[in-house]
Parts: structure tokens; sequence; C-alpha cells
């Protein structure tokens, strides 16, 4: 049954954004560092977070992992919606899952491997922001129905803005909102960004504006999205043309609420802002329906199925990738080319690392390996 089958474009775009964040953005990070041109200013704008309001291409690689990692869920757990009770098996697997992506969290950004304690960071990373996300949206779409997640989605989005309305003011500044008030207050010396002195004091970096805990409202919405975007997707009773036409119509609508919204509360993704969250979800739409639209509907994936790689084992790629540093390998090898490439020698041992992680993935694909939470 069609219900059944794995939909080849959600591993395909997942494989986009994890090539983007694990290759193509060091790859150019490192071009970029090297040839400091204006000429190329507008894609050092495209590939940098921006400092506060805005959204540009790198911001969108955060919310379509959370977006995609939603989207699987009519997949996975369509026979709870079907009638199957969920059981302790199926409670089970989501605190699995949770504790695994927040352990693998703490690895990737939260310090653990330093083995000391006082600059560990609890709450600080993308795979944490998934786990909260997943969690929270699957138990919705099974226990609550269609119209209950929906439901249990809008009173996520109002809370979070009912927090910057009655409680913050509505005050956007970096330090000041109060989504950061609340990480300082709950993190501690243990947020993420704290600078810790010679003497054993502490202080905030100023520059640190990322917050966690209220915007895990948003997280929740992100993946609630994603969820909702794959329930279109799987709905036989459509055509699939049709469903890829009500996913584009989707993200479009998404987009132009969140600009909409931004004229009030702007779209500033460091606080997952509610415009923000709109703005991305439709982006992410938009990208999934144009990935439906060229796999699953006119069945053009040759010379994307490598992407896979990527998309099948993104836990895998994302915690290879970001913690693992295969310089050392590279530089043994290519040492010869420092003198021949010049400035450039730096960009031959980047591109020696991105090879390295595709090979490694690429061989876990291939042996049929998965890192699954």
């Amino acid at each position: 049954m069609e219900s059944k089958e794995r939909l080849a474009s959600l591993d395909i775009l997942r494989g986009m954004d994890l090539f983007l964040l694990l290759a193509a953005g060091p790859v150019i990070h490192t071009f970029l560092r090297i040839n400091t041109s204006p000429v190329w200013d507008g894609v050092r704008q495209q590939v940098s977070h921006v400092a506060w309001e805005g959204f540009v291409l790198w911001d969108i690689i955060m919310p379509l992992f959370m977006f995609v990692s939603g989207a699987t869920i009519p997949f996975s757990m369509a026979k709870y919606r079907e009638g199957e009770r969920p059981g302790k098996a199926f409670h089970l697997k989501l605190l699995k899952r949770f504790c695994l992506l927040f352990f693998l969290g703490w690895i990737v950004q939260g310090n653990l491997l330093n083995l000391d304690f006082k600059v560990f960071h609890p709450f600080a990373n993308t795979l944490q922001a998934i786990a909260v996300g997943y969690v929270f949206a699957a138990l919705a779409f099974v226990y609550l129905g269609k119209r209950g997640s929906w439901v249990f989605g809008s009173l996520c989005f109002a809370a979070y803005i009912l927090v910057f309305v009655v409680f913050g003011n509505m005050n956007l500044d970096p330090q000041g909102n109060v989504a950061m008030v609340i990480d300082k207050a709950v993190l501690g010396s243990h947020r993420d960004g704290v600078i810790w002195n010679s003497d054993g004091s502490w202080t905030w970096n100023e520059g640190y504006q990322y917050t966690w805990i209220l915007s895990s409202l948003n997280f929740i919405v992100t993946v609630m999205l994603g969820c909702y975007a794959g329930t279109i997707l799987k709905d036989t009773s459509r055509t699939k043309p049709v469903r890829g036409l009500l996913l584009a119509a989707t993200g479009a609508s998404l987009v132009v609420l969140g600009v909409a919204l931004g004229s009030w509360f702007p779209i500033i993704k460091k606080i997952w802002s509610s415009s923000m969250t709109l703005y991305s979800g439709g982006i992410c739409c938009l990208a999934l329906a144009v990935v439906y639209f060229v796999v699953d509907v006119w069945g053009k994936s040759k010379g994307l199925n490598w992407l896979k790689y990527f998309g099948m084992n993104s836990i895998a790629a994302y915690c290879i990738g970001e913690v693992i540093n295969f310089s050392s390998v590279s530089k043994s090898l290519l040492h010869g080319f420092e003198g021949l490439t010049g400035d450039y020698y730096s960009l031959v041992v980047t591109v020696a690392n991105v090879t390295i992680l595709f090979l490694i993935l690429r061989l876990m694909y291939k042996r049929g390996i998965f890192l699954k939470a």
C-alpha cells in the first residue's frame, strides 16, 4: 500500500538540508574566508545567520530539520490513527527518542565530552529542539486527533505570544526579551554562551542571543507544521498532484501570514519568534512541495538519490559532521599540497574533510547501517 511506502522526497529534502549544513556550508565558508572581495558579499550574507531581525538561506537549516522530523509522524504512526491503541512500547519509544536526542545534543553542543560540569549546557542544540517538538507533536497526533492537534498547536503558538505580551511587554531587545530572561533565570551559568573568567567567575556573553525554554513552544509548532504537511502528503483520497498543490498553497499562506505578523512581531530566528515560525514553516512547505513534485509525482529522482546518504542517516550525519574533525587525516595525506595551493590549502583540506564524511555516510547507506532515535 502507498501509505506504507517511504516517501522519497522527505529523505531527499532532509538530505539537502544536511548536505548544505555539513558539506556545502564548510566549503563555501572556507572559500569566503580566503576571498574577502565584496563581489561575494551576497553569498556571504546568505550563508551567515542574520544578526537579529530578518531571514536568509542559512536560517532555514534548523527549521527544516525540525519540520521534516514532524513530516514523518503521519507515516510512522499511521496505525494509531487507524485504530491500534498506543501501549507501553509506544511510550518507551518516545522516551528513548527524547533521551537519545538530548544526549546527542549534549555531545554536539553541550560540552559533555569536556567532562567539566561547570561548562555543561543542558539545552542548547538543534537535536534537543527536535526532541521536544517531536514528542509533543507525536503525542498530539496519536491522542488528540486532527482537530485536537490543531487546537494544541494553536495553544502553544498563542501561549508564546501571550508571554511576550503580558510578561515581556513586547520587549525585543536581544538580551532583555522575556525569552532570554527566562533562559538566564533557569539555566544560569549553564546557559550556552556564558564566559568563564580565570578567577572562576562568569559573565553573560552579550553576543549569544539564542533562547530555548520559552522558544520550545514554537519548536513544537514547527514540528507540528511538518506533521500537518506529512498528513497532506499521506492523504490517498487525493491524487499526488493535488496533494502537492495543497501543500504549496499551505506554504504560500504561511509565508504571507508570517510576513504580516512580522510587522508587529518581527521575524527573529534566535528567539524563534511567532512570525518566524510561520514564515519558516511556509518556506519548508514550499520546499517540500517542490521536491515532492520532482521526486514523487514526476519520478525524476535520478541525480538526487545520493542525498539519501545524508537524509536517511541524518542524526549520524549531524553528529559525525559536528563532532569529529577530520583535518588531522586530511592534512596527513595532503600536506604536500600546501606549497602548491598557497592560501587555498585550507579549502583543499575542507573539501577532503567533507569527502571523508560523504564516504562514511555512503558506506553506512550501502551497508544498511542507520542511526535511529
